[in-house]
């Protein structure tokens, strides 16, 4: 099995780091790069081409609704989670209609983030655990 590519995009450098440091803990996982904005990570997803593009949807400059939307264009092969402290329902919808696979709380990365990533990969939806009450999710545990 091929080594999954990662793209971070988020501005909080300490976030940053703990994702990095949780990813490469797990097989198959490789953060190739961070973005600090959203017009960043749609250059970098456009130079690498990642497999997975962890993004933020609180960004400066270009959100990361915006940038996921560029993304998908540049970039269609890239699966695009979102992990945002952001848990409003109309935040959610649009980062899914942006064409995002999945989203995680930030708060629930620890739990949700490894699970996330390897059900978007199989061509899957995910909403964190404790969104699991949302009328789009489709995790196997919620309640839709």
């Amino acid at each position: 099995m091929s080594v999954v590519q990662i793209l971070i995009v988020d501005d909080s450098v300490p976030w940053q780091r703990f994702v990095q440091s949780r990813l490469e803990a797990a097989p198959g996982l490789k953060v190739i790069t961070a973005a600090a904005d959203g017009s960043e990570g749609v250059q970098k997803a456009s130079e690498i081409q990642p497999d997975v593009v962890l993004m933020d949807v609180s960004l400066p400059g270009m959100n990361g609704i915006e940038a996921a939307r560029q993304i998908r264009r540049i970039s269609p092969g890239s699966k695009i989670l979102f992990v945002s402290m952001l848990n409003e329902l109309d935040v959610i919808q649009a980062a899914f209609e942006a064409g995002g696979s999945g989203y995680v709380l930030k708060w629930d990365a620890g739990r949700d983030l490894i699970p996330a990533i390897g059900a978007i990969l199989l061509g899957q939806r995910f909403v964190s655990y404790s969104l699991a009450g949302w009328h789009g999710s489709s995790n196997p545990e919620s309640k839709s």
